[in-house]
């Protein structure tokens, strides 16, 4: 009798022990995706002061209408974040992302020095900041969902995914544009569609 009571204190014991460790495990990820989700949100907020200047400097319309599109998306974002931090019961407080904070840098300086280039050289240049920082954004949302998913957090997953396929649209979007700036550049396509251009016509 004794020696059937022993066993089954240790078996609890070890059923509480296991318990421990995975609540454990749990909330150390937890903190983990916490910490990922501060960092986006940060950058999703330096993005909406980023993006306006991007479309500014922009001369291919479609490019243009790109960059302003993807400004309502990222406020967009900005909300799904928030919403996430509600449902992991923590406050949205933004860490400063200074992998994002460079991104944006690089892609002041781009601006500048479109600015003595033509115009398809110019674009080109903003394609390319842009698409780097919607891979930075990618990798970032990838990895979050995957946090939430390994924690049981599959609402949380889900809202994390629904804006990584925006970004992954994004930066098709991006490609899909470069092809004709491409073209123009080795004289084998058309003049791309400049508001400039587009002024001329309507004269």
């Amino acid at each position: 009798m004794a020696g059937s009571k022993c066993r089954a204190s240790a078996e609890t014991f070890n059923t509480d022990l296991n318990l421990s460790f995975e609540d454990g495990l749990i909330y150390m990820l937890q903190e983990v995706l916490t910490d990922q989700l501060k960092d986006l949100l940060h950058a999703e907020n330096q993005l909406v002061k980023a993006l306006p200047k991007m479309a500014k400097a922009a001369k291919d319309e479609h490019l243009k209408s790109a960059f302003t599109d993807h400004l309502e998306q990222t406020k967009g974002h900005v909300e799904r974040l928030k919403q996430a931090f509600e449902m992991l019961e923590e406050p949205a407080k933004a860490k400063v992302c200074t992998g994002m904070a460079g991104l944006v840098e690089e892609g002041s300086e781009v601006i500048e020095e479109g600015k003595e280039l033509d115009a398809v050289a110019a674009d080109l240049g903003l394609i390319a900041a842009a698409q780097r920082v919607e891979h930075y954004e990618i990798a970032a949302y990838g990895t979050s969902a995957k946090f939430a998913e390994s924690i049981g957090r599959e609402d949380v997953a889900e809202l994390l995914s629904q804006t990584l396929e925006e970004e992954k649209e994004a930066d098709q979007l991006l490609t899909q544009i470069t092809q004709p700036l491409l073209d123009a550049a080795s004289g084998q396509g058309a003049e791309p569609e400049t508001e400039e251009a587009g002024t001329r016509r309507s004269r």
